[in-house]
C-alpha cells in the first residue's frame, strides 16, 4: 500500500499468473447508507448512480457525453458499482495496456462530478425501480439491524425521501464524503506496481488538490459571517444551506474512526428479544436476526459464525424442514451471514439472519423455538468432524471461485484497507477458515442463544396465498 499526499491510499497487486493481460480497478469510499442525511435515505446510493454521468461537458474527459460506462465499454472493459451500509465501491476491468486511461477516467469523474437536476430525477426514478424490484431479504435485514443498532439503514434508500433531493444536497454529500482520506484505490492484474503508483500520482493529483482546496475554502466561518452570508431567502435555499453546513460538520465529526471507537459507539441493544413490526411477505414466516462479532477485534469468533451459518443453512435446518421431526411446522429455511450472505463485506455492525417459512397454523413463537432448538443442538456439540469439514469446504470453494476474479480481488483489497485494518489480506483467509474448530462453532451457537435477538413476523398480504 502507498499513501499519497492528501491521504489517498493505493493498493496494487501484481498477479500476471491469472491476470491474463487484464487489470481491475476498485475505488472504495467510506460512504454508505448509514451516512445518508436525515430525511434523505438513499443519498449515498444516488451518488453512486451519478458517478456514471449520462452527459458530458466541454473540457471534460468525455465532452461528447458518452458517459463513464461507454468509455470503459469502448475500451473493451466492464464496470459496475455497489452501495453498502458503510461504503460504496466502484470496480472496472480493462485490458492492462489501457489501465492508465481507466485511471484517468476514474479521476475525471471525481473531478467532474456536477450532476444536473434532470439527471438526478432520472436516477432517482431508476433507484425507485431498484427498490421495488429488490428482494425481501433486504427489508428483513434492515428491520433487524435497525432494531439492534438504532440509526443503521440499508443501502437502497427510500423513494419518497429521494423524490425532492436537489443538486445542492447531492453536491454537499459528495464533497463531505468523497475525499482522499476516505478513499482507497486498489488495482489488481497484469500490472507493474511502481508504474501504477506513478500514474495514480499524476492523474489523481487534481483530486487530492481539490479536496485540500475545498477544506480550506469551506473552513467554518464566524457566527456573524455565517449568519450574514447564509441567511436563506427561500425554503430551497434553506435546505441547501443546511446541507452544506451538515457536510462541514460531517467532515469534522465523521472522519474514519478507529475500530475501537466504532465498537464502543455501535454496541447492540442489550435486550434479550426485540419484536419488530410485522413485514408483508408472500407466505407466512419469521425472520430472526443476531448481531455478528466484530470482524476486526473478534475475527476467529466472526469466522466461526460464518461456518455456523453454513451448517445451519445447508444441512441442519433444510433437513428439518423436509422431515416430520418438527411436525411439519417449517416449510423452508435460509441462513445468511452478512448482508445478502456477503460475509467480511462490511465492518461491524452486521448480522446473521435466519428466514423461516411457517406452515399453516404454526405461530411465530413456535417457529422461533424450533430455531433455538437447532442452535442448542449445535451449542451442545461439538459438531461431527465430517459436517464441520463440509461447511468449511463450502466457504473455501466460494472463496477460491472469487479469488480468480480480478475485480473481486480488487474490491477485497479496498475493503480490507478501508474497513478491516490489520487484515492479512484475502489470501490469508483460507488458512484462517481451516483453523476454525468444531468447539468454536459450538461457542458461536451459544453466543446466538445468549445474545440479543430480533424477531420479525412475516405476514401474507391480502390476496396472497399462504
Amino acid at each position: 500500500m502507498t499513501v499519497l499526499p492528501g491521504g489517498l491510499r493505493v493498493c496494487v497487486e501484481s498477479v500476471p499468473q491469472y491476470g491474463r493481460g487484464l487489470a481491475a480497478v476498485a475505488l472504495t469510499v467510506a460512504a454508505g447508507g448509514d451516512d445518508d442525511p436525515a430525511g434523505r435515505h438513499g443519498t449515498a446510493h444516488l451518488v453512486e448512480h451519478l458517478m456514471f454521468p449520462r452527459s458530458g461537458r466541454e473540457g471534460s474527459a468525455d465532452p461528447a457525453g458518452e458517459g463513464y460506462a461507454a468509455l470503459v465499454a469502448g475500451a473493451g472493459g466492464v464496470c459496475n458499482a455497489e452501495t453498502h451500509r458503510d461504503h460504496t465501491v466502484f470496480h472496472t476491468t480493462v485490458p492492462a495496456e489501457l489501465l492508465p486511461d481507466a485511471l484517468a477516467w476514474e479521476a475525471g469523474r471525481l473531478l467532474g462530478f456536477a450532476p444536473t437536476e434532470d439527471v438526478i430525477r432520472t436516477e432517482t426514478d431508476v433507484i425507485g425501480e431498484e427498490i421495488r424490484g429488490a428482494g425481501d431479504a433486504g427489508r428483513y435485514w434492515e428491520s433487524a439491524l435497525g432494531a439492534l443498532y438504532p440509526g443503521s439503514r440499508d443501502s437502497f434508500g427510500t423513494a419518497a425521501e429521494l423524490a425532492g433531493i436537489t443538486a445542492g444536497e447531492v453536491g454537499a454529500f459528495f464533497r463531505a464524503h468523497y475525499t482522499a482520506p476516505r478513499m482507497v484505490l486498489s488495482v489488481v492484474g497484469d500490472v507493474d506496481p511502481a508504474r501504477v503508483v506513478a500514474v495514480v500520482r499524476e492523474v489523481f493529483a487534481g483530486v487530492v488538490r481539490t479536496a485540500e482546496e475545498t477544506r480550506a475554502a469551506e473552513a467554518p466561518r464566524t457566527a456573524r459571517e455565517t449568519r450574514a452570508a447564509e441567511a436563506p431567502r427561500t425554503a430551497e435555499e434553506a435546505r441547501v444551506a443546511g446541507a452544506v453546513r451538515t457536510a462541514e460538520e460531517t467532515r469534522a465529526a465523521e472522519a474514519p474512526r478507529t475500530a475501537r471507537e466504532t465498537r464502543a459507539a455501535e454496541a447492540p441493544r442489550a435486550a434479550t428479544e426485540i419484536r419488530t413490526a410485522p413485514l408483508p411477505a408472500a407466505r407466512p414466516g419469521v425472520a430472526v436476526g443476531h448481531p455478528l462479532p466484530d470482524p476486526v477485534a473478534d475475527r476467529p469468533a466472526y469466522l466461526a459464525q460464518a461456518v455456523l451459518a453454513q451448517v445451519l443453512g445447508r444441512s441442519r435446518l433444510p433437513a428439518l424442514a423436509r422431515s416430520a421431526r418438527d411436525g411439519h411446522r417449517l416449510t423452508s429455511a435460509t441462513v445468511t451471514c452478512g448482508y445478502h450472505g456477503q460475509w467480511l463485506a462490511s465492518a461491524a455492525p452486521d448480522l446473521t439472519l435466519a428466514v423461516l417459512g411457517r406452515a399453516p397454523g404454526t405461530e411465530v413463537g413456535a417457529a422461533v423455538d424450533i430455531w433455538r432448538s437447532v442452535l442448542r443442538a449445535v451449542a451442545d456439540g461439538p459438531l461431527p468432524e465430517a459436517e464441520h469439514r463440509r461447511a468449511v469446504n463450502c466457504l473455501l470453494v466460494a472463496w477460491h471461485r472469487q479469488a480468480d476474479s480480478l475485480p473481486t480481488r480488487a474490491v477485497a483489497l479496498g475493503r480490507d484497507a478501508l474497513l478491516l485494518p490489520g487484515s492479512a489480506g484475502p489470501d490469508a483467509l483460507p488458512a484462517e477458515l481451516r483453523r476454525t474448530t468444531p468447539a468454536e462453532v459450538a461457542a458461536a451457537a451459544r453466543a446466538l442463544l445468549e445474545g440479543p435477538v430480533t424477531v420479525t413476523e412475516l405476514a401474507p398480504q391480502k390476496g396472497t396465498v399462504g
